[in-house]
């Protein structure tokens, strides 16, 4: 889904029917303030934000988005682009900044590479949900256990430090692997990364 935030009917329609015509679905909205209103976390997509809206402005509008969890890749379009404002935009997490009249091959590639972008980063959330989840699992005592392997502790480092034995810490990671789903403890670190 693309969203279209801008003030100017004209350029949302246009803007929708060029989408449309290469079967790209596009929301629009007239304000900022409207687009946060119907805006959650949850979305996928990109975002296409004009700069000078009246009200709430596209640069005003972006940090907002964010602190509302609102992590959609964004392309800012402006009539009005100055250097300054192009480089305040990119340093708040901009994808692009494209001046007015666009190229409109070169605005569909940016969307798409947009929407691959957040295609990958939801993927990536959710794995790292998914491992926190199982790691979340595991008793305090395999948590601990655990913690000193991701530090680089061996069996009997992890026993000393625990005050137990060498074979308790060896069936702790035993189940710890089992409860993860891996089988190496390359692949146990691996997702213990993830979920950190």
């Amino acid at each position: 889904m693309v969203y279209i935030v801008d003030d100017d009917a004209a350029v949302r329609d246009a803007l929708a029917a060029l989408l449309g015509s290469v079967g790209l679905e596009a929301r629009t909205f007239a304000s900022a303030e409207a687009f946060i209103e119907a805006a959650d976390a949850g979305m996928r997509g990109c975002l296409l934000l004009d700069v000078r809206m009246p009200g709430m402005g596209g640069l005003e509008l972006q940090p907002r988005l964010r602190e509302q969890g609102v992590l959609l890749p964004v392309i800012f379009i402006t009539g009005h682009g100055d250097v300054p404002m192009a480089v305040r935009a990119m340093k708040s997490g901009a994808a692009d900044f494209i001046e007015k009249p666009f190229n409109e091959q070169q605005l569909l590639e940016r969307i798409q590479a947009c929407l691959k972008e957040d295609e990958q980063a939801d993927a990536a959330r959710q794995a790292k949900e998914s491992a926190r989840a199982d790691f979340e699992r595991l008793t305090a005592r395999e948590t601990a256990v655990m913690a000193l392997i991701a530090a680089g502790g061996h069996s009997k480092a992890i026993a000393a430090e625990l005050g137990i034995t060498e074979r308790t810490v060896d069936v702790h990671r035993f189940n710890i692997m089992r409860k993860i789903g891996v089988r190496t403890l390359a692949d146990l670190l691996q997702r213990w990364l993830q979920a950190h």
